[in-house]
């Protein structure tokens, strides 16, 4: 009697999940797969169950970092970008999708609640009745000029300028006047002081806060000068500061505009005492701190800064203890600039050289006009009166000693070609010598002084000098040599100091 078999086992699994079996194969046969096992249906069932709990527990894990309670299409995304999966396009958390509940199938009663995407009806006869909303551009980045020097450009992306108000008379704030400013009467000023208060308006506008109070306590500690020791040490760290300090460059053209104006009032007529050649002293500080800073782009405002210069160096009445530092230092600080600032712009050196020869040798009259060569200076070419002009040529208008003194010591400070064009061959030290022996030697010192330092400039001094021999005709014909090229007079201080070398050397710079 033979035993009976054992039973086959049941291969057919049954999946009690939420993603049924016959999902799997409605998707297979939509692709074309029409005979798929129930074991494979069911094992993707399950499969796929397992990958939507996970990718709804990664999203979940999202929203509550984002302390949210409802599950947007966002944690979605973030959870298939974190899964390594392709996220979902066509959703967005500002438009969600709204679902609506199908009615129930009769004749299909275990297939549950449906529910599906409802689509908006959509009226086109409202929507072209509708007005059109211009679709903005998307977020991107652009560059724009914020400021150029100090200056807001009117751009659509910079805001827009403030409108400047009119000054009240009546109840306005009263303000300390500045230097220069002229007061007739108590709380009344003079039409004199009406630039100052335009510009401390502008500046109110223009300028930030912080660099408002800059502006006001430096012009407050430069200005007006004072021995005291407190007062010191804060104009020498007012110069230090600017000197040094980054950022003032929107404070620039209003420093320069101060300087203009401190400088005007102090040259006015009849000014000649001691605080007006204290306050430019200070001014003239100022503008060498002004182009000693490396951070400043000063070369827009050189047409403002060289007037107050050149103001300084030719005015023929400064006062007289300040007279020789005040030139001296301009000459300095026109040298630095022409150093600076010649290579950039090429007409600076010839105007400033025109404008020296004129104050030197005089201008404008009914004689006739020097004859004029070009030759480079500071690597430009700049105006030099022609070689072998005679004294006795008309020269126009004679310019005081003070303003010749100002012009020598300006070619001074540009360099030793300057000097040799406008002292020897322009015929400059022969002018001022003939003027300063019809003088009589009252109140030359100064000019004179600033002829030998020219003359210094050309050849040094010797360390030990070798006196002339009369009697010997290479000294003579030497000694006529410079009386030719500089007049008597200075020809006579020269060969008294004794140092045939040093007057070798400046008779040979003229053919060097």
């Amino acid at each position: 009697m033979s035993k009976p078999g054992p039973k086959s086992k049941l291969t057919q699994t049954h999946h009690a999940g939420v993603y049924k079996a016959d999902s799997v194969k409605d998707v297979a046969e939509s692709l074309g797969i029409t005979n798929l096992a129930d074991a494979v249906a069911s094992s993707l069932a399950s499969d796929t169950e397992y990958r939507i709990h996970q990718v709804i527990e990664e999203a979940a894990r999202y929203m509550r970092h984002a302390r949210r309670t409802v599950l947007t299409t966002i944690d979605i995304d973030l959870a298939l970008q974190t899964l390594n999966m392709e996220p979902l396009y066509g959703h967005t958390p500002h438009a969600p999708s709204t679902f609506r509940r199908a009615l129930p199938f009769p004749h299909l009663a275990s297939a549950g609640p449906v529910y599906f995407v409802e689509d908006e009806e959509i009226d086109f006869d409202k929507i072209l009745r509708e007005e059109k909303i211009t679709v903005p551009r998307g977020v991107n980045w652009t560059a724009h000029w914020l400021a150029v020097e100090g200056v807001q450009p009117l751009v659509p992306e910079n805001p827009p300028a403030v409108p400047r108000e009119e000054p009240t008379p009546a109840g306005a704030e009263s303000k300390p006047p500045q230097p220069g400013a002229a007061v007739s009467a108590p709380g009344r000023q003079l039409p004199q002081a009406t630039p100052q208060n335009q510009q401390n308006q502008l500046v109110k506008q223009v300028l930030s806060k912080e660099l408002q109070l800059y502006y006001t306590r430096l012009t407050s500690s430069l200005l007006p000068p004072s021995s005291s020791v407190s007062d010191t040490a804060k104009r020498t760290a007012a110069l230090a500061s600017l000197r040094a300090d980054a950022g003032l460059q929107a404070l620039l053209p209003y420093l320069v505009r101060w300087v203009g104006e401190g400088v005007v009032s102090a040259l006015r007529e009849g000014s000649e005492g001691e605080m007006e050649g204290k306050t430019l002293e200070v001014l003239l500080d100022v503008v060498g701190a002004i182009l000693e800073n490396p951070t400043l782009f000063i070369e827009p405002y050189l047409h403002q800064i060289l007037p107050a210069i050149l103001s300084t160096l030719l005015h023929s009445n400064l006062p007289r203890t300040h007279a020789t530092h005040l030139r001296t230092a301009a000459s300095q600080t026109l040298g630095r600039l022409l150093t600076q600032h010649s290579t950039t712009y090429p007409s600076l050196s010839p105007r400033i050289m025109k404008t020296l020869l004129v104050a030197l040798l005089g201008g404008g009259g009914s004689g006739p006009t020097p004859a004029s060569t070009s030759v480079i200076i500071n690597g430009f070419e700049s105006l030099a009166i022609a070689q072998g002009m005679s004294s006795t040529e008309p020269r126009g208008t004679p310019k005081p000693l003070g303003t010749r003194e100002g012009a020598i010591r300006g070619l001074v400070g540009i360099g030793k070609e300057a000097v040799r064009k406008g002292v020897l061959e322009g015929g400059g030290a022969r002018a001022v010598g003939e003027e300063c022996a019809a003088s009589g030697g009252e109140g030359v010192d100064g000019v004179v002084d600033a002829v030998m330092i020219a003359l210094r400039t050309l050849s040094p001094v010797s360390d030990m000098p070798e006196a002339f021999d009369r009697t010997r005709e290479e000294d003579m014909k030497l000694i006529a040599q410079l009386n030719e090229m500089l007049g008597e007079f200075f020809t006579e201080k020269i060969v008294g100091r004794g140092d045939r070398a040093w007057t070798t050397g400046i008779v040979q710079s003229v053919h060097s």
